[in-house]
């Protein structure tokens, strides 16, 4: 399933209308060991790009932004008692909540996989 991604470095996979959402490997490793995941409550409606959630790592604290609108089905429990997960497995486990998508046409404003690794290669 293709990853479609974010300029603050999350990812978004959808499958019908649901959307997984995490950070990018690179937002991972960037922020060094993780510490705390603030995950988003179930129901809750965000739009493109809103805060969606928070990530705390022993280098800093980032917001999260939802890459789609849409509602909060599934939040990765996980993470509350294993938060390294998302340094392990940043795109795989360690994902952080499923949206219901409202508008899949958002999924346009997004980089594919490799408009993102040439945005990321930008930064250094």
């Amino acid at each position: 399933m293709a990853k479609h991604y974010t300029r603050e470095h999350e990812w978004v996979s959808v499958s019908g209308t649901v959307a997984t959402v995490g950070i990018s490997d690179h937002a991972a490793h960037e922020l060094g060991d993780i510490t705390f995941v603030e995950l988003p409550q179930a129901g809750k409606s965000v739009k493109q790009f809103d805060i969606l959630a928070a990530i705390e790592s022993v280098k800093a604290a980032s917001d999260i932004y939802s890459p789609l609108s849409g509602k909060v089905i599934e939040v990765n429990s996980r993470l509350d008692d294993a938060p390294e997960l998302v340094n392990q497995s940043a795109e795989d486990a360690g994902w952080i909540c499923k949206l219901e998508a409202s508008d899949l046409g958002e999924v346009g404003a997004l980089m594919d996989e490799a408009a993102y690794q040439e945005f990321v290669q930008g930064l250094v």
